[in-house]
């Protein structure tokens, strides 16, 4: 079975409960496949990233699967404002976060499974320079840290750089982990790009951090806040703590 998010941001979560924890989020237009189907809860697996996990069927718009495959085939188009308004032919409106995807947009309108829409914002869409991972990140400065968010009203460390990324019309997966197994390594700082990713592990090995690398060895990542901090061979210096808050694992060049 399939379906989309007819909502602006839906919490996925861990386990069929609301007080379960949030583990990601589902933003307006992202569609999912049904894994299994209880009364009040759903197991979906998310097209864009495989992520796995809970929600609740009344935030559930269930589609065709002639219109999901369609639009799978079909190249992304996403909002480009931070929020904005969509609206349906009896000018109802309805808030979408940025990143949120337009079916078949064209013209200020795009297609919600039966019905047309419209939105007279900005998008995104195609695969842009590398310059703009930069561009897009700085959308989300001070934006406070959310364990699961993915917005620019609270976004985790690895929301923070898939969303970035997937505004550029690149692919990340979710978790800082599983995006240190994409991409290219870097042996040294000295050889990476404003762009770049950089991962931190704990004491054990895991690798549990992720920001997005600027010029003059800064790193913009999600702490406490969306912030600046300076990135050196030992990790990330916090100039408000004085302190090393993160150990430096690898550098990734994903494009």
């Amino acid at each position: 079975m399939y379906a989309i998010c007819n909502l602006s941001i839906v919490p996925l979560r861990a386990e069929p409960s609301d007080k379960s924890e949030m583990i990601s989020q589902v933003l307006f237009g992202d569609t999912f496949i049904i894994l299994e189907k209880t009364k009040h809860w759903s197991r979906i697996k998310l097209s864009f990233d495989d992520y796995e996990g809970y929600i609740d069927n009344k935030q559930v718009e269930i589609i065709s699967e002639s219109f999901f495959q369609n639009l799978s085939a079909e190249k992304p188009v996403y909002s480009g404002e931070v929020i904005d308004f969509i609206s349906d032919d009896k000018n109802l409106f309805s808030m979408i976060p940025l990143g949120s995807r337009l079916p078949f947009f064209s013209k200020n309108e795009f297609q919600f499974n039966s019905k047309i829409l419209k939105y007279e914002g900005n998008v995104f869409f195609g695969k842009l320079p590398k310059r703009e991972i930069i561009q897009k990140a700085f959308i989300f400065l001070n934006t406070p840290f959310l364990w699961g968010g993915k917005t620019p009203f609270g976004v985790d460390c690895s929301g923070f750089t898939q969303m970035v990324y997937k505004l550029c019309g690149y692919k990340l997966f979710r978790d800082a982990n599983q995006q240190a197994s994409q991409g290219e390594v870097l042996s040294f700082i000295e050889e990476s790009e404003p762009g770049d990713l950089a991962f931190f592990d704990n004491e054990e090995g895991e690798i549990i951090h992720v920001g997005i690398i600027l010029k003059d060895y800064n790193i913009l990542h999600a702490y406490g806040k969306v912030r600046i901090d300076t990135l050196d061979h030992s990790g990330i210096f916090n100039y408000d703590l004085n302190i090393h808050t993160h150990k430096l694992r690898v550098i990734k060049k994903i494009i």
